[in-house]
């Protein structure tokens, strides 16, 4: 297995002198529900360290704790849902699913067949239907955008609604659900190649990661003690990190992060660099902190990381 080359740090993106702002990346982040709050906010946190402009769009409770928290911030914009389609078109990249949640696919089925605008959408009271709808109608309608997909929209997504070069985060057990999802849809009549079936240990884990990222044309970050990271024809391996990296949140700093590189820089290398700063941030905090540290911790850690491993 290929571990990754941090040599390629030097590859990504660094705001050169004379620039001016929103040259240097603009997000949009789509997250968050009555149930999570802190989870796209994670991801807001870390994501307005490194890009010029994050634009941020949850359920109004979320917004309004935005609004509130704007000093820290300083260019986040809370944007209502019924307006993000024209930040998707201005942005950069745009991140959903921190915070989202799913529902259960048995409810989901007697909505299947039904085409819904952002309206229609907006209205439903069930907010796993909206994270399911929401999430199906803007990939679909803008697939040529910048894409990371994550938590509860992933969790929701179908295979066939992946945009070219969108970004997946899942962890293991999210992305067996994918894999699970593509056995129910497509009729393989060989495994041998790396298919659905054959995801066990690291290995499989490795070649199922692979196949999964070249099937649907994206870029596969799986998360874990070690995460793979892969476009499909490239697979790397990224170690490092601790156990408390396993708290809450964490995850949601590593979807921030990711979507912040992917503004400025290519799928793999915004993905595999961050699975790595993100690992060495952890690394980094367990020097003076040793295992006690959140999800705010490491969100506050990962540009002082990146100070030290990429050149300015």
């Amino acid at each position: 297995m290929e571990q990754f080359d941090p040599s390629s740090l030097k590859k990504l993106y660094i705001p050169p002198e004379g620039s001016h702002k929103g040259n240097n990346g603009r997000l949009l982040i789509i997250g968050g529900s009555h149930l999570f709050h802190s989870a796209s906010l994670w991801a807001l946190k870390v994501a307005s360290r490194i890009v010029d402009l994050v634009h941020y769009s949850s359920v109004k409770e979320n917004n309004e704790i935005v609004r509130k928290l704007k000093e820290e911030f300083r260019d986040g914009i809370a944007v209502p849902r019924a307006e993000i389609e024209s930040y998707i078109e201005e942005d950069d990249c745009i991140l959903i699913g921190p915070g989202m949640v799913r529902t259960d696919n048995l409810t989901m089925k007697q909505f299947n067949n039904e085409t819904m605008g952002l309206e229609q959408i907006e209205q439903l009271e069930d907010e796993g239907l909206q994270t399911y709808y929401l999430t199906k109608y803007l990939l679909q309608k803008y697939p040529n955008k910048k894409w990371v997909i994550d938590a509860g929209a992933l969790q929701m997504l179908e295979p066939e609604s992946i945009p070219s070069q969108a970004i997946l985060t899942p962890h293991h057990g999210e992305f067996e659900r994918l894999l699970s999802k593509t056995t129910k849809t497509r009729k393989r009549q060989d495994t041998s190649d790396g298919g659905p079936d054959s995801i066990g240990n690291s290995s499989e884990v490795e070649v199922s990661v692979q196949w999964f990222a070249k099937e649907y044309n994206c870029v596969v970050l799986h998360k874990g003690e070690v995460d793979y990271v892969s476009d499909g024809k490239k697979t790397v391996e990224v170690q490092g990190g601790n156990q408390g990296m396993t708290k809450g949140g964490t995850g949601d700093v590593l979807a921030g992060l990711t979507a912040a590189l992917y503004t400025k820089n290519d799928a793999f290398l915004a993905a595999s660099a961050a699975s790595y700063i993100n690992k060495k941030a952890g690394d980094d905090l367990f020097k003076t902190k040793g295992l006690w540290f959140n999800a705010s911790d490491l969100a506050d850690q990962i540009p002082q990381t990146m100070k030290r491993l990429l050149p300015t």
